[in-house]
């Protein structure tokens, strides 16, 4: 995968839940040691069942989410139905290796629900590409993180669960890296929906490890 240089400044994360995935982050965003936004979006949309973690250059990553944005309308408006999250992460690998001389400085979690299930993909910045059957965490609280997710991740574990172990993975990750704080999003996204945690719902789960 690519050098840990790329990966400074956030954390994010995602688990296979039994119905759904699950994707979270925080909400830092820094320039060194300066802390350019405590409301930064670092997950997006991309399909209907399809979402995105970002980590790294932030021009790179909304230049990358507006290209697979239209590429999944795109194929949907041809083929009537929507791009596997395997064939959508095969198409961000293309073009992350075909930038290589000039690389987009990315590392990405795309997840969601298809025909085939719920699946969670991790890419680096030159199309490195690991289909992540559990859980897995990226950028610079990904440590601290992956101490959590390690320790409490259980086969087949519902939604409910997911999200509290998501939250409670990147709690304690903004405890100890600098770069990563200033709030927390989850989306969970289901056969039936992309659904975006309401900021009183996420701190109703962060009450709780307090």
């Amino acid at each position: 995968m690519v050098d840990d240089k790329y990966l400074k400044g956030t954390t994010t994360v995602g688990i296979v839940c039994d119905k759904g995935v699950v994707l979270a982050t925080e909400r830092r965003a820094t320039m060194g040691h300066f802390i350019a936004s405590k409301t930064a979006k670092k997950i997006y949309q991309i399909d209907d069942l399809v979402g995105m973690t970002t980590a790294g250059s932030v021009g790179d990553a909304q230049q990358i989410v507006r290209i697979m944005s239209v590429e999944s309308h795109l194929y949907k408006m041809r083929r009537k139905e929507p791009m596997t999250i395997k064939g959508i992460t095969t198409l961000l690998s293309n073009i992350l290796s075909g930038q290589r001389y000039y690389p987009l400085m990315v590392q990405l979690l795309v997840g969601g629900v298809d025909k085939n299930g719920p699946a969670i993909f991790s890419l680096d910045a030159l199309g490195g590409t690991i289909e992540e059957t559990k859980a897995v965490a990226t950028g610079s609280g990904s440590p601290m993180a992956y101490g959590v997710l390690e320790d409490r991740f259980v086969d087949g574990i519902s939604i409910e669960e997911g999200v509290e172990l998501a939250i409670r993975a990147l709690h304690n990750a903004m405890k100890r890296d600098s770069a990563s704080g200033n709030g927390i999003d989850v989306v969970v996204i289901t056969a039936d929906k992309f659904d975006r945690l309401e900021e009183e719902e996420v701190q109703q789960y962060r009450d709780k490890l307090n």
